[in-house]
């Protein structure tokens, strides 16, 4: 960052202004965490805008925040502080936003056993977050003999009634975007991109008939710009079959209004002491070490609690088999990374029912971050004042230790350790 004051390389040795300009790293901090959480509430209002949904506020507040970030605009520490907790705040706006805007078009999710296999014939896999992409897809490849695969974060698709009703929607095939360099080599169909969290394909591998939509692009991969899907429908044509090849399902489709369709169970069955905790395990997923933490966690969660998950966090763990309580599974994918909105909405109808402040429920919120999207849910969760919060599996190195302090003192934010440890510890909390 360059200083404008001094002229030099704010924080440099030769910056003179150290007082006003960007030697303040915990300024320049702030506006770090600002200008991520402002890019992943960005996502999601784009999305919620491609299906016509808009909200002013959502984008005088984007205008206000950017403002806030060039250079020498204040240098008020907790005046940033405040900007970016209204950062959290206006991203559970447009959360909600998004939401409302899919359950509108593709109706409310319900609880879907999805295959995770592949069947013999021509296919096509998505990734990426967009519903309306997939939804088109869906139109024009309808009687083609097309199967559609969903990948990674498209997963939660196939619970919404419109989506699902078609036929070809058969499946989900891989996992977590950073495996993607491997899995999409062993697809032998078109692979379409919708978002983010696509990468580079290795040279000679799957490039060809890789294609882009909307804000994605990579090199050497055919981008589309429109809806028209008959470039990707041809080459699926005119690629090697995939082979018949059965895999294990999984369960998806745990939007808060499916969860709160069975509120009366859960509640009775908590009440009975059959379900003792709630563990909410799941954010953004990463390739660096570390992340076999949360699978660890989630196999220690006892079998009397239930684990709501959510984002690609969850394909550490989500073919495993844990189970269910009195027919209420211990496993609840709730959703997409944006459906974070559901899992608050779960959290306020318990705090609800059970006459008591959220951070008095019996919740432990463990969360993995890497990308943008999680940052600006992290803000959302600490502007509800939600307390406790675990997250990792390393802090975010644009968080000074002066803020990270302020973090842990306001909320008791915490950084995980080992799954053995934080089990424990999350355990003996009321």
């Amino acid at each position: 960052m360059f200083c404008n004051q001094c002229e030099q390389t704010a924080g440099g040795t030769g910056c003179t202004k150290s007082g006003v300009c960007g030697k303040n790293e915990d300024i320049q901090s702030l506006q770090d965490i600002l200008l991520y959480g402002l890019k992943g509430m960005a996502a999601y209002a784009y999305h919620a805008g491609e299906l016509g949904a808009k909200d002013g506020l959502v984008d005088a507040f984007m205008h206000e925040a950017l403002f806030k970030t060039v250079t020498n605009v204040s240098f008020d520490l907790g005046r940033h502080i405040d900007m970016v907790m209204k950062c959290g705040m206006m991203n559970l706006r447009a959360m909600e936003l998004l939401d409302k805007a899919h359950t509108g078009k593709f109706g409310n999710p319900i609880p879907t056993e999805v295959e995770t296999g592949t069947r013999k014939g021509p296919g096509i896999l998505v990734t990426g977050h967009d519903l309306l992409d997939l939804y088109e897809l869906l139109k024009q490849t309808e009687g083609t003999g097309i199967n559609v695969y969903t990948h990674s974060e498209m997963l939660p698709a196939h619970a919404y009634p419109v989506l699902r009703k078609f036929k070809h929607l058969v499946g989900n095939y891989g996992g977590a975007w950073q495996e993607q360099k491997k899995e999409f080599k062993e697809f032998t169909g078109a692979i379409l991109a919708t978002t983010n969290c696509v990468l580079i394909p290795p040279e000679n591998t799957y490039i060809d008939r890789l294609f882009t939509i909307g804000v994605t692009g990579v090199p050497g991969a055919a981008h589309l710009n429109t809806r028209d899907f008959s470039a990707v429908i041809q080459k699926a044509k005119s690629l090697p079959q995939l082979p018949e090849a059965p895999g294990k399902k999984i369960m998806t489709g745990f939007h808060h209004t499916a969860i709160l369709g069975i509120a009366d169970k859960v509640v009775a069955a908590v009440k009975a002491g059959k379900i003792k905790r709630f563990f909410l395990i799941g954010g953004c997923d990463g390739a660096k070490p570390g992340r076999n933490y949360y699978t660890e966690l989630a196999e220690r969660v006892p079998k009397d609690c239930v684990i709501l998950t959510l984002a690609c966090g969850k394909y550490r763990f989500n073919k495993l088999d844990f189970g269910n309580i009195d027919g209420i599974p211990r496993l609840l994918d709730i959703g997409q990374c944006n459906n974070a909105y559901s899992a608050i909405q779960v959290a306020l109808a318990l705090s609800k029912a059970f006459n008591c402040p959220v951070n008095s429920l019996p919740l432990s919120i463990v969360l993995s971050w890497f990308e943008q999207k999680a940052v600006a849910i992290l803000l959302t969760l600490l502007t509800l004042d939600i307390k406790g919060i675990r997250v990792g599996p390393t802090p975010p190195a644009f968080i000074t230790p002066n803020v990270l302090k302020v973090l842990q003192d306001k909320f008791d934010l915490k950084l995980i350790t080992n799954a053995e440890a934080d089990m424990k510890d999350m355990l003996k909390t009321p």
